[in-house]
């Protein structure tokens, strides 16, 4: 109930801010209708732990204030056994969370970045098609000054073979575009040149169709990539990516272990609205929801700080995700050990 009266809200400020450039560059409607299915997913699963964090805190305020926890435990019923269904019923929050985060985030994510990139910073996209620097093995390097995924040509097109940290061969073309008929690269103006010992080879051709052992999307270090992925083809493209020594691996790794820490952190939250929000106070529902929502925004910030850190510096990524865990978990071990006594 929560998420469907805080989504709407989202389109609504979403659409007020976006609608603009959406009118400007002429999207179609249903492109538009599908980007909001896609922004509704995507952030129900951002949010699910906060929301439901909200939702335990709303309900057990209600029950505290009508003196029902105080009935429960008079009767000789413990904490724990009190705590049982509130953690059941997190077990299936959280499966559902698994199952967003492994299939049908990944889903959605592809499709509102997509719309984005198209309709509403398409200038951004372009900036992240040019001066394309890529390792793509242990032994080659390619680069290109800009190139379009849709036509699948570039400009400027070199790559370097090393072998045992020396320059073997290096190739040049004015141009470089992908045949997808016969799977064949078609360069112009090529230039390749042979590094010899004592002197060097050149082959001068104006237009050569070869073969490379990269794919047309090597040519595009696309950051959300992997939030597009499922969890299988998730860690392929990390291992495939942490050989050709990827800038974007702080960012790669800290979708992977996400999917993995969302569920858990929907226990911890969940013990820690139980204990915060089952005793009745003077205040009534209003101090536990300030107090909730201090310690949701305290979630957020940890989480936001430390995924900040591992994708901009060599931070661990495995420890920014799971340190906000760690700590609100000590957190709510201390609050349930309170909440008991």
């Amino acid at each position: 109930m929560m998420l469907l009266l805080f989504i709407p809200i989202a389109i609504t400020v979403n659409l007020a801010e976006k609608i603009g450039k959406i009118l400007e560059n002429e999207a179609p409607f249903g492109e538009v209708a599908e980007y909001y299915l896609n922004f509704t997913i995507y952030f129900a699963h951002l949010l699910f732990p906060l929301f439901l964090f909200l939702s335990v805190i709303w309900f057990t305020s209600k029950l505290a204030n009508n003196t029902e926890v105080i009935a429960f435990l008079s009767s000789g019923v413990s904490f724990t056994r009190f705590l049982r269904p509130y953690l059941i019923g997190a077990s299936f929050v959280a499966f559902l969370a698994l199952i967003l985060g492994l299939y049908l985030a990944p889903l959605a994510s592809e499709g509102f970045y997509e719309f984005d990139y198209k309709y509403l910073h398409p200038y951004r996209k372009a900036a992240e098609d040019t001066n394309v620097f890529r390792q793509i093995n242990d032994n080659e390097v390619i680069y290109v000054s800009k190139f379009n995924l849709k036509s699948k040509s570039g400009q400027d097109f070199t790559l370097e073979h090393f072998e045992d940290n020396k320059l073997v061969y290096k190739i040049n073309a004015t141009s470089i575009k992908y045949n997808e008929k016969d799977s064949v690269y078609e360069l112009r103006n090529y230039f390749k040149r042979n590094v010899g010992a004592f002197d060097d080879h050149f082959e001068v051709i104006a237009k050569k169709d070869t073969i490379f052992s990269f794919d047309v999307e090597d040519l595009i270090p696309v950051k959300y990539e992997a939030e597009t992925k499922m969890y299988g083809e998730l860690r392929d493209f990390i291992d495939k990516e942490e050989k050709r020594g990827s800038a974007n691996m702080g960012r790669f790794k800290l979708v992977l272990y996400r999917k993995w820490s969302l569920p858990v952190s929907v226990f911890i939250l969940t013990i820690i609205a139980v204990a915060v929000s089952s005793i009745k106070r003077r205040g009534g529902m209003g101090i536990n929801l300030a107090v909730g929502i201090c310690i949701a925004m305290v979630f957020v910030f940890f989480d936001k700080i430390f995924g900040v850190m591992a994708e901009q510096s060599d931070f661990p990524p495995i420890i920014a995700v799971w340190f906000p865990n760690f700590i609100f978990g000590i957190l709510a071990a201390y609050l349930l050990y309170k909440a008991k006594r």
